[in-house]
């Protein structure tokens, strides 16, 4: 590491190091005044003496984003998610493209995300940020990016383009449920993952994934610790660790999956292969789903399987099921996650609640006077 005058009259500072391999690097930088220069040199010393010099601060942000995602996450996620990350790959690239990752700031992060969100829905811009985050940790992790220029950024979007939670009401899953009970074919699965996903609230993957041996008929309970990969037909690890769970279920969804179990039926055996022995996908199941709904007259306009998650907890808010409890059943890592996603509904139901602690105040009065 050396400092030196140029001719020009500023100061350079070249820095040296070896990368894990042994392989030399080196870079240099102007300064105008000397005292910078040694400012920088100390904190490269620094830096230096920790490991974290890096080699990658000239990748651009959208670039370094990408195979972040190929080294860390690619491998574990589910054909939509992969689509998600793809979608905040490409943005950054239309927003950001070129920009090396050591330039990029504060300022300049918040920039962009009030660019974006101009057009995109809060839960667009949300999740994208989620994302961006997530490698930027990782990054400060490995010695690429010192600051964390994402913390604490604020969310811009457009508010005309944040749809609310689809999902059916009491009534509409009532009738949902008796139409599926009543048209049931074991030789075709979709309707049964329905009422399942209707009963649990389990992702559809989780419901792909599940074996005879996770459901527990004595003790009324459905476990799940592995989810299913439909792309290339095998299993996977759950979303995360909270993901992995307990369910207690209901007398009837029991005797409904019954109906599946045939005599030689082994415990490593998934629960809903069809009669060719596949698993129905995604859109087979979305098919299924749409074409009751129709001939139900139910119309919910972006309603699909996942929105069967949603009903499930629209159900249990609405029977004043603690909140806690929900993010548990759901595979939710805490209550935060729980309430961001579902804040829409829980507030629908705050009112009917405030309305009944109203009441419950005014008889207050009343009874002291017994």
């Amino acid at each position: 590491m050396s400092i030196k005058q140029l001719k020009s009259g500023k100061w350079q500072v070249t820095v040296t190091w070896y990368d894990s391999s042994k392989k030399r690097h080196f870079k240099r930088k102007s300064f105008r005044l000397k005292t910078e220069a040694l400012q920088y040199e100390a904190q490269m010393q620094i830096d230096k003496s920790k490991n974290m010099l890096s080699t990658r601060g000239n990748e651009p942000f959208p670039d370094y984003f990408w195979k972040w995602f190929e080294t860390y996450k690619e491998a574990n996620v589910s054909d939509r998610t992969y689509n998600t990350y793809l979608n905040a790959y490409h943005n950054l690239k239309k927003y950001l493209d070129g920009v090396p990752i050591a330039q990029m700031d504060r300022r300049l992060y918040r920039k962009f995300i009030a660019d974006f969100g101009k057009s995109h829905a809060k839960s667009t811009v949300r999740k994208y940020n989620t994302l961006y985050h997530a490698c930027i940790k990782d990054a400060i992790y490995d010695g690429d990016v010192k600051r964390d220029f994402i913390r604490n950024t604020d969310i811009v979007y457009d508010a005309s383009r944040t749809k609310h939670i689809e999902y059916l009401n009491i009534k509409e899953m009532q009738h949902l449920t008796d139409y599926l009970e009543n048209s049931l074919n074991p030789r075709y699965t979709s309707k049964y993952m329905i009422i399942t996903a209707l009963f649990t609230g389990a992702r559809l993957g989780e419901i792909q994934g599940l074996k005879w041996k996770d459901i527990d008929f004595t003790h009324h309970t459905i476990t799940i610790n592995r989810a299913w990969l439909e792309t290339k037909n095998i299993f996977k690890s759950t979303k995360n660790e909270s993901s992995k769970r307990i369910i207690r279920v209901n007398e009837k969804l029991l005797e409904i999956l019954n109906q599946l179990k045939k005599e030689n039926t082994q415990p490593e055996d998934q629960v809903f292969l069809q009669q060719f022995n596949t698993i129905p996908s995604s859109s087979a199941v979305n098919k299924v789903l749409r074409k009751v709904l129709k001939e139900l007259n139910i119309e919910k306009k972006g309603f699909h399987f996942h929105s069967l998650r949603h009903t499930h907890v629209a159900f249990l808010l609405a029977h004043h099921i603690d909140l806690y409890i929900i993010a548990k059943r759901l595979g939710h890592a805490d209550i935060t996650t729980t309430s961001k996603v579902y804040s829409y509904l829980i507030d629908e139901y705050r009112v009917r609640s405030d309305d009944e602690i109203e009441k419950i105040l005014n008889n207050v009065d009343s009874e002291s006077k017994l």
